[in-house]
């Protein structure tokens, strides 16, 4: 996926909430949106370089998204991470087509019910019984390891448990973590922030859930105008380690 308006590069500065941020934009101090709503203290530290992408309605009273990060890691080396949290499933519906998990005359719906869940994505194949799939996005890495979730998440673990029910019920049912970042080897679920998570997972895929993960591409691109282009785009499987 490619933002659709233009980003530019600022320097974090201050997070009075979890909505809004404050950064150093051209020299001036900027309130800008924040696009995930968790706690991203590792992605976060003051003066990190941040990606803001423009607002699509210029009357807003936040005139960008912060949607990147360049993550310093201990080593000196920067690690490119898209920390929007509305990206996932864009990402996916991308990825999954091309994929190669499912048939070539799968059809995809996004935001389907079924029972009183709703799930991220429905496939249906001929002859085949439906498949659900949940998307969850990956923000957080540590030694080259990503782990998901970076803080407690009970409506993760309900989502899991109804997966498992799923499978439970003979339908495939699948999870994919999208690690939104390239330099991860791997990814585990986060049990010292959240057991309860871990526990679900691996009871889901012991009763079936296909569960599964894949490194992305973050880039940018120069503009004529000055300003960037920020994509991101699915690249490699790497192994869940549960």
């Amino acid at each position: 996926m490619t933002y659709s308006t233009p980003i530019v590069k600022a320097r974090f500065l201050f997070r009075p909430n979890r909505f809004i941020a404050l950064v150093e934009l051209d020299g001036e101090t900027v309130t800008v949106h924040v696009k995930n709503t968790g706690r991203c203290k590792e992605l976060l530290p003051a003066g990190a370089t941040v990606y803001l992408a423009a607002a699509a309605n210029p009357e807003r009273k936040t005139p960008y998204d912060l949607v990147a990060v360049e993550k310093v890691r201990p080593d000196g080396t920067a690690l490119f991470i898209n920390m929007d949290s509305q990206a996932p499933n864009a990402i996916a519906a991308e990825y999954l087509p091309v994929s190669g998990l499912f048939d070539g005359n799968t059809t995809y719906r996004r935001e389907v019910t079924h029972g009183a869940s709703r799930f991220d994505f429905a496939m249906d194949a001929p002859d085949n019984p439906t498949a659900y799939l949940e998307v969850k996005g990956c923000t957080l890495e540590r030694e080259g390891i990503a782990y998901f979730p970076d803080a407690p998440t009970e409506r993760g673990v309900k989502h899991i448990k109804e997966l498992t029910a799923l499978a439970n019920a003979g339908h495939p049912a699948y999870i994919l973590f999208v690690t939104q970042m390239k330099g991860v080897t791997e990814l585990r679920p986060n049990d010292e922030t959240h057991p309860a998570f871990g526990e679900a997972l691996r009871e889901a895929k012991d009763a079936g859930v296909k569960v599964l993960a894949v490194d992305c591409v973050v880039e940018t691109a120069p503009t004529p105008d000055g300003t960037l282009t920020l994509s991101v785009t699915a690249d490699k499987p790497i192994p869940v380690i549960l």
